[in-house]
């Protein structure tokens, strides 16, 4: 984080049980969520300087998670999720969107909002019926869950980022909002 000059940085799969916030080292703090050391939990690494910045701490879920600072003037929510893999019941993703949205909704308008998540969905080459939220550079064939991420973005007038700009093939793994 230091050598790329990451401030914030969310992380998913922390695998990490417990609410809990502390030291990581070089400077920075990790506010995580887990209930199971097997799977999921998320978290938001902050670097030490903005911690005492830092106003609400959010734990939903072991999928959901999110911090609330002010810098310099500035609200700015940053909610970290780990949605549920293909192949997890229905119920379950229902669950993560739900709660996603619940965390978003709670923002007051004005306030500033980052999410760093895994949403497990390939949003695939190309942008066809999804055009005011996804680029046409994806990665992949599209996914199913794709769509959750795309209604999501639709409904809270979010986009997905990564997808506007292209990039060399190594460098597309994942897709950020």
């Amino acid at each position: 984080m230091e050598r790329r000059k990451v401030d914030i940085l969310c992380v998913q799969e922390t695998r990490w049980k417990g609410s809990k916030a502390h030291s990581i080292g070089a400077g920075f703090k990790l506010f995580y969520y887990g209930v199971d050391s097997k799977r999921n939990g998320v978290g938001v690494v902050l670097k030490e300087e903005f911690v005492r910045n830092v106003l609400e701490v959010k734990r939903v879920s072991d999928r959901v998670l999110s911090l609330k600072l002010e810098i310099e003037g500035v609200m700015l929510n940053v909610v970290s999720g780990y949605a549920p893999q293909v192949g997890c019941e229905l119920e379950e993703k229902e669950r993560f969107w739900s709660e996603l949205v619940e965390v978003m909704e709670s923002i007051p308008t004005g306030e500033r909002v980052v999410i760093g998540a895994d949403f497990n969905g390939h949003v695939g080459e190309g942008n066809t019926g999804d055009e005011e939220v996804m680029g046409k550079f994806g990665v992949k064939e599209r996914n199913l869950e794709v769509q959750m991420v795309a209604d999501f973005a639709k409904r809270m007038d979010m986009a997905v980022v990564k997808t506007y700009f292209q990039k060399r093939e190594e460098h597309r793994v994942s897709q950020n909002m």
